[in-house]
């Protein structure tokens, strides 16, 4: 039972990240079937320089969110270079509030 409930519980932190990362104009996300995270496809023009950014330069209210560029995780070169990889590791109520963050940030940065 144990696992039950652990796998409940990511199985809905999943769903709500999803959720929420498709309120956002611009984001294409798949719904991962066994994993922690997901990749998401972003309105952005380099994932690493908007990772970079997002922990030197940018909070709201005191917080920003950390993401991992995806192009790293691809062997094929050039691709998913506009894609971060999001864990769902956080309870709901802050990746909710995680993307609202990256939410703001993303129309930030594309205003610079």
């Amino acid at each position: 039972s144990y696992f039950d409930d652990v796998i409940s519980e990511y199985k809905d932190r999943r769903d709500t990240l999803i959720e929420e990362l498709n309120k956002i104009e611009g984001v294409v996300v798949a719904k991962p079937k066994g994993a922690f995270y997901c990749i998401a496809k972003l309105p952005i023009d380099n994932a690493d320089a908007f990772a970079q950014w997002l922990l030197e330069s940018y909070d709201l209210n005191g917080e920003t969110v950390m993401v991992a560029p995806a192009a790293g995780f691809y062997s094929t070169p050039n691709v998913g270079l506009d894609e971060v990889r999001i864990a769902y590791v956080l309870k709901k109520e802050d990746l909710i509030k995680s993307v609202q963050i990256l939410k703001t940030a993303i129309a930030a940065y594309n205003k610079k």
